[in-house]
């Protein structure tokens, strides 16, 4: 069965939001708000609404300030705002749209003209949600790819930053993973990759921390609010799991008979930060992995 998209109404005009109820219930999972401040405690829920129909026209909080916010959260920045007004001057319209809103529907309500509206913003919507799942998730294994890893890490930064909460990295790499694929062939390589991801994101917890493919065989987990011994008894977990796994290679040279990996592990102090931007960050993990696959791999360093 389709999943229904999920509109949220801010309204502070109880026989509005009944109308559009009656237009769109049929369709649509509906959410309502009697204010801005209600509106926009509603958007930030998650799952957040696929798509907003705004009043201009509210007590308190109006619909362009409403607006505005939404468009400055990280969380609804990205959703579809439908301004539905009996304003009908140019210049309001216009002031909307400037705003980020994506239409502008004034009353009364004509209902057919209202579901095509939708619709076809809902379908621009999925287009673009899924054009930035390809760009920032990997094809092979479906986990975040580079270039998503590189928008979490710098959005976490700023958190860490501005919040003085910890942040921690784990550079991760398959030991002699080119072995494997020179001997087993690159089609079980690419198995393997997903068994190995699928391995570590078991044993990754909290909905916070990020797995990314950075590339190759290497990856990289964001541990948001972890301090350094916390990161290290993270990396021991997949370390475990991934022996538990038991992925067969005769070829690692470690004598080990199954793959193992080998971990860079680093952390920020937000009271005396030891880097001062996520590539330096990011790049001092990665010295932490090479240090380990010196001395010999199949280990965590830090």
């Amino acid at each position: 069965m389709k999943t229904r998209s999920k509109l949220l109404i801010i309204d502070d005009e109880p026989i509005n939001i009944h109308a559009l109820d009656g237009m769109l219930h049929d369709t649509y999972e509906i959410t309502v708000a009697l204010n801005g401040k209600q509106g926009l405690n509603r958007a930030t829920r998650m799952p957040p609404p696929d798509l907003i129909l705004l009043d201009i026209q509210m007590d308190g909080m109006d619909g362009y300030e409403v607006c505005r916010q939404l468009r400055q959260n990280d969380i609804t920045r990205s959703i579809p705002i439908i301004f539905v007004t009996s304003l009908t001057d140019e210049e309001d319209e216009r002031k909307g749209l400037e705003l980020g809103a994506v239409d502008y529907i004034t009353k009364p309500y004509r209902p057919s003209i209202i579901q095509v509206r939708l619709r076809n913003h809902l379908e621009l919507k999925h287009k673009r949600d899924l054009l930035n799942h390809l760009c920032t998730h990997d094809a092979l294994t479906g986990i975040t790819n580079r270039r998503g890893l590189e928008l979490y890490l710098d959005q976490e930064w700023q958190n860490t930053v501005q919040q003085g909460d910890a942040l921690a990295l784990i550079f991760i790499d398959i030991d002699y993973f080119k072995n494997y694929n020179d001997n087993y062939g690159h089609t079980a390589g690419d198995e393997c990759l997903k068994e190995v991801v699928n391995t570590l994101k078991g044993a990754l917890t909290r909905t916070t921390d990020l797995l990314a493919r950075y590339g190759g065989e290497e990856f990289v987990c964001v541990l948001p609010k972890t301090e350094l011994t916390g990161a290290l008894v993270i990396a021991q977990t997949l370390q475990s799991a991934m022996f538990a796994r038991a992925i067969p290679h005769e070829y690692s040279g470690l004598n080990l008979n199954c793959i193992s990996l080998s971990f860079g592990v680093v952390a920020l102090n937000p009271v005396n930060p030891q880097w001062y931007c996520p590539v330096d960050f990011l790049d001092a993990a990665d010295k932490m992995l090479f240090k380990a696959k010196k001395q010999g791999r199949n280990r965590i360093m830090s």
